[in-house]
């Protein structure tokens, strides 16, 4: 297969899988930015506060304005963050890892916090991309509404998708405050999920040596 040829599978797969993920992205909002606020209001009312004293009364501006940072990763793009990858590599073929992105998402059914790291390893085929970008495209999927296994599946497959590497693996260890907060009250418990594909999930040796050079998730806490 030619350098073209190659190029112009990559952006028809790449196009399909941005059509696929557009049910995730962000629709024009319905709501506007004074409804969101009443909404506060009514909470806090709800939860059995004034909101017409002192202390409150920025509160729901305060709310919106987080919401924004929050579920920021609606309104971005992560196969375009992922667009730009180098071949200029001298040959390099062995194995990528950046550990330990610290991310901070909220799940899908309380709304509370998810707090964790996430690491991330791929074998080059032809390309790489800049370590920021894997960053980002952590960033981008944990600033949605979401449930663990989800993030996993999507860092770990837009990432295959888009550089098209021998292999891909993502472990994701998380705290859950809908757990440790609230319901059951357990504090201390580790979520750790994780996804492989290609050699990661073929070879035992190249999942080894991943598993090898990120430490055992099991063995520690998130401090």
């Amino acid at each position: 297969m030619t350098k073209t040829t190659r190029s112009a599978a990559l952006r028809a797969k790449v196009s399909s899988s941005k059509s696929a993920a557009k049910s995730e992205a962000r629709a024009p909002s319905a709501v506007s930015r004074e409804e969101a606020e009443a909404a506060v209001r009514v909470l806090l009312g709800y939860a059995g506060e004034n909101p017409d004293r002192e202390g409150l009364l920025e509160t729901p501006k305060r709310v919106v304005k987080a919401f924004d940072e929050y579920f920021g990763g609606y309104g971005q793009d992560p196969y375009q963050i992922l667009a730009k990858t180098f071949e200029e590599t001298d040959g390099y073929d062995e194995m990528v890892v950046l550990k330990s992105v610290s991310f901070n998402s909220h799940c899908e059914h309380h709304m509370a916090p998810i707090v964790g790291r996430v690491h991330i390893g791929y074998l080059p085929d032809r390309r790489v991309v800049g370590i920021s970008k894997l960053a980002r495209i952590v960033e981008v999927y944990a600033r949605r509404l979401q449930i663990q296994e989800k993030m996993t599946t999507q860092i770990a497959d837009t990432l295959n998708t888009v550089i098209q590497p021998r292999g891909v693996g993502v472990v994701v260890e998380g705290v859950h405050h809908c757990m440790s907060t609230r319901g059951i009250h357990k504090q201390g418990v580790l979520m750790v999920t994780s996804r492989m594909l290609g050699t990661f999930r073929s070879d035992p040796k190249t999942r080894r040596e991943f598993l090898n050079m990120i430490g055992n998730p099991t063995s520690r806490g998130l401090d």
